[in-house]
């Protein structure tokens, strides 16, 4: 299960639920038919829509407020088999557990992935030192999804 946000109010009241979700692949989670899952239950995402920073789903047959009053301040999962990446595309936390190598040989690890702006992801990776390294910088070598390995290019 991979957390996508959380449920922080509902908005209106024909059972749309306001989710917080800082996720980076929302466009493959939010989609009508795709199933979240909220306590271990699947919900059906019935509508769609962005709105301001939160992302507005209606789920279920639930069509008025007090349907959904249940599901508020719950955490919302989705199940990274139905995720569907491509083959470039890693999430965020999983590139946490990958193994750092620079092309001298040495090795290290991923502090933290963050974003300096909306378009502008950082590694913040540990050789010898700290450095952060932009995602789509030439530093940024190549990432393997099969050795969960990042290879970089820093220089001292």
């Amino acid at each position: 299960m991979i957390k996508i946000g959380k449920i922080v109010s509902t908005h209106g009241i024909k059972g749309e639920l306001r989710i917080f979700s800082d996720f980076e692949f929302k466009n493959k989670v939010f989609v009508v038919g795709n199933k979240l899952v909220i306590d271990g239950e699947d919900y059906e995402i019935k509508s769609y829509r962005p709105h301001k920073n939160f992302d507005m789903v209606t789920l279920n047959d639930y069509n008025n407020i007090n349907q959904v009053l249940f599901l508020l301040k719950k955490e919302v999962y989705f199940r990274e088999e139905d995720l569907k990446l491509g083959e470039d595309e890693v999430i965020d936390t999983e590139l946490m557990t990958y193994k750092v190598i620079n092309k001298d040989g040495r090795t290290g690890s991923v502090k933290e992935v963050f974003f300096a702006s909306p378009t502008n992801k950082i590694i913040r990776i540990m050789l010898d030192k700290e450095y952060l390294i932009p995602y789509n910088s030439p530093m940024l070598v190549s990432v393997s999804k099969d050795k969960k390995e990042i290879n970089v290019d820093v220089m001292e």
